[in-house]
């Protein structure tokens, strides 16, 4: 899958959406389930790494093949949502990006 650029940023993409949803979904209840804060600690740095890194991509795929700012706004938007990544990576499939 990681052939191309655009590949490459499909595998980041749902690398950084399940980072969320490990975040959201399994150390925020760790934290305020059972006390244990540490996970969100350690997830957290994670998650915002990955996030960090996940925008630098997309200011890179911007100018490497020349995104219109709808698709990048998309990009950046997505990140915020739980499960978003991977319908914007359904939405990359379809496009004329991915061939």
């Amino acid at each position: 899958m990681a052939h191309t650029t655009i590949n490459r940023f499909r595998m980041m993409g749902l690398i950084e959406g399940g980072s969320l949803l490990i975040l959201l979904f399994i150390a925020m209840p760790l934290k305020y389930g059972f006390d244990i804060p540490q996970a969100v600690s350690v997830v957290g740095a994670l998650h915002g790494f990955l996030f960090v890194t996940y925008v630098l991509f997309i200011a890179y795929i911007t100018l490497k093949i020349r995104w219109s700012f709808k698709w990048a706004a998309g990009a950046v938007a997505v990140a915020f949502i739980p499960f978003g990544n991977f319908v914007f990576d359904k939405y990359l499939k379809k496009s004329s990006f991915v061939n």
